[in-house]
């Protein structure tokens, strides 16, 4: 997906359009980098810069100009650019200001909607040196000093064919001043003129008051040299200018670091950098004047990375980062190999270091942006079943939950042996589908439920051993967001249940009581009894209950109050007596029965005055 943007975003200048306002768009000024937030749908956008053209922002371009993408798994996408960019329209190296604008997929080099960002930064003093390390490439801004206190000319950076005219130009034509006419780059004393310089993918450039050399990380003249044990990536240069009979040199080195700088753990994640930089600092005479960590190239104060359990140690040798993987401020990736789910945990931390060198006094700022992606770490999902295996089978059901997956993970389907079903269709089925989220909301669950009474549902009857066991077969069928990657999880679930005869009820009267009589046919009562409208508790069942081999049986005086009067004569009373064998598990009925009699009483022999009317 990164990429897929990378080559519709389009560099312009002066380009007139119909600018569309939007809230979703967030710029900020983070020292050296301009950092903007761009919230979905922005699945394919145009990036239209302030100039006169409109130029195709390739993935080398990019590199080449000081620009970089990240996107996570919900579409959320951020753009950093350096201050000293290609296109940035710089105000004598204090102000900095970038026009963006954006275009909706479909839209490209149309006159439908743009969206539209543009920043202002302000970035003063610079220190002597400055190197900025991002994803893609490595930059280095060092001050010029030049005899007799001569100003260069400014001078455009390269990579579009007519900044690369122009930078030809200006390098090979100035008749007062100084000509950039060479670079010179170490260990390999190799010579370029300019205009091959920008041929190679490099970046170089005069401001009013510095020198910029920018590189991509694996481009040829780079080298890995190991600092304190961690492989570093060097790109070190001199840049000669010429003036009449005068010729002076400009040198300039950036490092950083590469991915063998960090070590993991399944719970932890350590970034070590070294304290003494070796190509940057001549000797052990120098002082580390702050060191800063952030996310995303924004700094955190102390409070908000013990909030995270984020850790910086300055040791002799390094300084330490320590990340929780899972941690605030990085986000869980899904992957698929060979059909197994993977994920895989992405933050990228930031370091920000100024140092002074005692014997030359001259400061560096050192900023690296660091994206760190742990190996991948199987997750296997599991289907979990917690269907009750005291059910009856008419109205049992398979509770099963799918899981665990992160976010960008959906359900499409359901395969079962004679049939797929989507989400909708199995909900309308009467599965109830659900997906189930962690407190925290970083993880998800498919929950389904399945009646056991569903044709879905395979059943063996046992008598041998008086049971009936239920299978469900089935294929989950999911997919991996934004990439829409398929993959598929079966499951066997079973559930073996007794083969429970229903009881029976049957009943009589004399002329005191009901007598109630229940036969569970030598199995373990599985029901609760409701008689009238209460239940049959304890107190009542010694009350009224007189115990069987494999039944029991109810006897109840027709004048009790769980009775019901159906009509009354001056010579008999009849009465109805309602029965209800329940399961305990989700009250429904599993017998009812109702039993009415006649009583031969005299009215005035059994009820009080108030009742004879």
């Amino acid at each position: 997906m990164p990429y897929r943007l990378f080559c519709l975003l389009m560099v312009a200048v002066g380009i007139q359009a119909h600018l569309t306002p939007i809230n979703d768009l967030n710029a900020e000024c983070l020292g050296n980098v301009i950092r903007l937030s761009v919230a979905p749908p922005f699945e394919e956008v145009d990036a239209d810069f302030n100039d006169t053209q409109i130029i195709n922002l390739t993935p080398g371009l990019a590199t080449q100009c000081g620009f970089s993408f990240k996107f996570d798994p919900m579409g959320n996408a951020m753009f950093f650019a350096s201050l000293q960019n290609c296109f940035s329209q710089n105000m004598d190296d204090k102000m900095f200001s970038l026009v963006i604008q954006f275009r909706l997929p479909g839209n490209h080099m149309t006159e439908d909607p743009v969206y539209r960002v543009g920043k202002t930064c302000s970035y003063t003093p610079w220190t002597s040196r400055e190197i900025l390390c991002d994803r893609n490439y490595m930059e280095v801004s060092v001050r010029r000093t030049l005899p007799d206190s001569q100003t260069f000319p400014e001078q455009p950076t390269g990579g579009l064919k007519a900044r690369s005219d122009n930078l030809r130009r200006g390098a090979e034509a100035v008749a007062s001043g100084y000509k950039m006419t060479a670079v010179v780059f170490s260990p390999s004393k190799k010579v370029m003129k300019v205009d091959e310089v920008q041929r190679k993918g490099y970046a170089i450039a005069n401001t009013p008051t510095r020198l910029v050399l920018r590189s991509p990380h694996n481009a040829e003249e780079t080298y890995l040299q190991n600092v304190a044990g961690v492989p570093m990536r060097v790109l070190s240069t001199s840049t000669f200018f010429e003036q009449k009979w005068l010729v002076t040199r400009v040198d300039a080195t950036a490092v950083c670091p590469t991915p063998g700088a960090v070590a993991f753990t399944p719970e932890v994640i350590t970034w070590y950098m070294p304290k003494h930089i070796d190509p940057l600092i001549s000797s052990d005479a120098f002082t580390m004047l702050e060191v800063y960590m952030g996310i995303d190239a924004k700094r955190l104060d102390t409070e908000e990375m013990a909030a995270r359990n984020y850790s910086v140690l300055v040791t002799e040798a390094h300084i330490i980062v320590e990340i929780p993987v899972g941690a605030v401020g990085g986000y869980f990736k899904s992957h698929i190999q060979d059909d197994q789910y993977f994920v895989t945990y992405t933050i990228e931390p930031m370091l920000e270091l100024l140092w002074i060198e005692e014997v030359s006094h001259e400061d560096t700022r050192y900023k690296v942006l660091f994206p760190i992606t742990t190996p991948p770490m199987a997750r296997p999902p599991q289907v979990r079943n917690y269907t009750p295996l005291d059910a009856v089978p008419e109205q049992a059901v398979f509770m099963l939950e799918l899981g665990t997956f992160n976010l960008d993970v959906e359900l499409l389907n359901i395969t079962f042996p004679t049939m797929v079903l989507t989400v909708a269709e199995c909900n309308a089925r009467g599965f109830n589908v659900q997906e189930e989220r962690s407190l925290d909301n970083i993880l998800k669950t498919f929950k389904m439920e399945v009646p056991f009474s569903d044709p879905v549902v395979f059943k063996e009857k046992r008598p041998e051993q008086g049971v009936t066991t239920f299978t469900l077969q089935l294929i989950y069928g999911l997919v991996i967001l934004p990439e829409y990657a398929p993959f598929s999880h079966s499951a066997v679930v079973d559930a073996v249940l007794l083969d429970i005869v229903p009881p029976s009820v049957t009943g009589n009267c004399d002329q005191e009581n009901f007598y109630i009589t229940v036969d569970y046919r030598n199995q373990e009562p599985f029901f609760v009894v409701l008689v009238g409208k209460r239940l049959l508790n304890h107190e009542l069942a010694q009350q009224y209950i007189t115990e069987g081999d494999a039944n029991f049986t109810i006897t109840l005086p027709f004048s009790s109050p769980d009775a019901v009067f159906e009509s009354v004569h001056s010579s008999s009373v009849r009465s109805r007596l309602d029965v209800a064998l329940l399961n305990p598990y989700n009250n429904m009925t599993l017998k009812y029965f109702s039993l009415a009699c006649s009583f031969l009483k005299k009215l005035t022999g059994w009820f009080s005055n108030d009742y004879v009317r």
